[in-house]
């Protein structure tokens, strides 16, 4: 039996102790970085929320095997938040708006979630009514069966049998109640029950997890009471994924008791800001080396190819890269780059080797 089909649906239970072991943890650890953020410039911070709004959409997205392209949802959520950015990159409207339901749940936190919210989420997930090849009904609850399934076609493996379409809208009403008018529970316990709850009734034809990510989101935000997003939970949820749908496939059969995935969740939420204390340290080092070279003399290419070291180049930096991404000659790159070993701020690798790799000085 599936947890909605026990008498006692939706009365969850969990083991209040263990569970505040780990929020304690998650509590301590969002202060601790919130004092963090809270010395940092106006400048770092609006690119700190860009980076972790961005960060979330592309994983978010990613968890449902869809990728979507960096520079295009960068350039939607800073226009939609009014930050500079490339005004020359235009978004599809596949990323417009998985970036409006984004920034809709965590911009505006403090507002009820009711279902004209969320078909308004659903509407901007799909703006062609179609989920790939296939149409979908949009901005209204499902009106087929629904069951998550894997496998070749006619040996397929059925996971998951969400509860049938004439009960989804009152299963809704129920749901949708206890999320704007239960004020007892903790919010960031409450992100959890949340998520799961949204999950099992699957009310949706397509893009349940990504809105139940975002009913989490928005709920950490409501938390935090702050719509400065300085950590992805998407991120880490994508990073663990195996382990996401392990715990939701064995919770989901549950009487009642979802101890186990309110316990995956906070730890989860945990580790991803175990993560953002790691980008923080990157985002001040790199804050650090622009305040140290403000009237160091430097060309378009040299400020384009030091931000991508500062941000964690991939691979060697070769004079043959620096030539392919600034779009220059190999001798315009070989120039760049001896200017900037001359001003102490690259030096060449001491590892050897056939071929001369370049990385930067220590500041």
């Amino acid at each position: 039996m599936y947890i909605y089909q026990y008498e006692n649906w939706p009365k969850f239970t969990w083991d209040e102790e263990e569970i505040q072991v780990i929020l304690g943890k998650v509590r301590h650890l969002q202060g601790k970085i919130f004092g963090q953020m809270s010395v940092l410039g106006f400048s770092i911070k609006e690119e700190t929320l860009l980076s972790t709004l961005t960060l979330d959409v592309l994983k978010s997205s990613e968890i449902e095997g869809e990728k979507l392209n960096y520079e295009q949802v960068r350039s939607s959520i800073a226009k939609k938040l009014g930050l500079d950015y490339n005004d020359s990159i235009y978004p599809s409207r596949d990323v417009e708006g998985v970036v409006e339901m984004m920034l809709d749940a965590t911009q505006k936190y403090g507002e009820s979630l009711d279902e004209e919210r969320l078909f308004n989420w659903h509407a901007a997930l799909f703006p062609t009514g179609r989920s790939g090849m296939y149409k979908i009904d949009t901005a209204c609850y499902r009106s087929g069966d629904m069951q998550i399934v894997s496998g070749p076609m006619g040996m397929e493996t059925i996971h998951y049998q969400a509860p049938p379409p004439k009960n989804v809208k009152k299963e809704m009403d129920v749901f949708l109640d206890w999320f704007n008018n239960d004020s007892k529970l903790d919010l960031t316990v409450k992100a959890a029950v949340a998520h799961f709850w949204f999950i099992i009734i699957h009310p949706f034809d397509d893009g349940n997890g990504r809105i139940a990510r975002a009913i989490s989101d928005l709920l950490l935000a409501k938390s935090e009471n702050s719509s400065f997003r300085f950590y992805s939970l998407s991120n880490q949820i994508l990073l663990e994924r195996k382990v996401y749908y392990k715990t939701l496939k064995e919770v989901q059969h549950s009487e009642g008791d979802i101890t186990e995935w309110i316990q995956w969740f906070l730890h989860c939420l945990y580790r991803a800001l175990q993560s953002t204390e790691q980008t923080i340290g990157k985002v001040l080092r790199k804050a650090k080396f622009w305040d140290l070279h403000q009237e160091t003399v430097l060309n378009s290419r040299q400020r384009l190819m030091l931000n991508k070291l500062l941000d964690g180049f991939e691979g060697k930096l070769k004079s043959s890269k620096w030539a392919k991404i600034a779009k220059c000659s190999q001798d315009t790159a070989l120039r760049d780059i001896k200017d900037l070993m001359e001003k102490g701020i690259l030096k060449q690798e001491v590892s050897g080797g056939r071929s001369t790799n370049y990385e930067l000085e220590d500041f």
